[in-house]
């Protein structure tokens, strides 16, 4: 019914920048707000950024300063920004979007992105 595509992950040196995005379509009604995760060999999956449809962010504290969100409500894309990119970084970054599927009802669901790598290597 929703599907999340995501593009722009790949292999960077340590200081590089990388701008994901991810476009999401289907049955939407509306999108409450769009996000980034991301999970690490043998962590958990993490908060790195997220926007509400009202333009309101949150970041993790280890990106702030270096990754920046931005939304496209018209085309029901999210942007995130990487600069300054650290090894540590490195995980599969997913893309989240709360979703309103139709206009009678405030039911919000969950939907995810298939995941994209980001590798930050020298």
């Amino acid at each position: 019914q929703v599907q999340l595509v995501e593009s722009g992950g790949g292999l960077v040196q340590p200081g590089g920048s990388l701008r994901l995005s991810c476009a999401a379509s289907g049955s939407i009604f509306s999108i409450n707000a769009m996000g980034w995760y991301r999970q690490a060999p043998g962590k958990e999956r993490e908060l790195v950024a997220v926007i509400t449809s009202g333009g309101t962010t949150n970041y993790a504290d280890s990106v702030k300063g270096r990754f920046t969100i931005s939304r496209d409500n018209a085309k029901n894309t999210v942007y995130l920004q990487m600069n300054s990119l650290k090894p540590e970084d490195t995980a599969v970054h997913y893309c989240n979007a709360r979703v309103r599927k139709i206009a009678t009802s405030t039911v919000e669901f969950n939907y995810w992105g298939q995941g994209t790598q980001v590798t930050v290597s020298s």
